[in-house]
């Protein structure tokens, strides 16, 4: 990302597979880490939910716009996928950020004890 902005998309057309677009090393040729979290049900949403959900997801991740080097949302699978630089901690501070702003985001291994909604 650097000092890009993140671009958004809501596209229609099919997406390249992650495995041939998503980063596995930074330009300093470290290996990168990833998370993946489910959305539940995005794609059934309204629009502008969706919308206000993909500019949430923008808020939280431009804190680390220097260590996030890839996010990509799949709407048809309710899934985002964040690439980042391999950093000690980093992986909770990623997901505390967009738990904050996308509560309903979960994260894909998670096994904390959650209360039934």
């Amino acid at each position: 990302m650097g000092d890009k902005s993140i671009k958004l998309s809501l596209g229609l057309s099919p997406a390249e597979p992650l495995w041939k677009v998503a980063p596995t090393r930074d330009a300093d040729g470290n290996r990168v880490s990833d998370l993946l979290m489910i959305i539940p049900r995005l794609k059934t949403k309204p629009k502008e939910h969706i919308q206000k959900t993909l500019s949430e997801i923008e808020v939280a991740l431009k804190q680390f716009r220097s260590l996030v080097l890839f996010a990509n949302v799949d709407m048809k699978l309710n899934t985002l996928w964040v690439s980042f630089k391999a950093q000690p901690g980093l992986l909770r501070d990623i997901t505390a950020a967009l738990k904050l702003r996308v509560p309903e985001a979960v994260i894909v291994g998670d096994m904390s004890p959650r209360i039934n909604t």
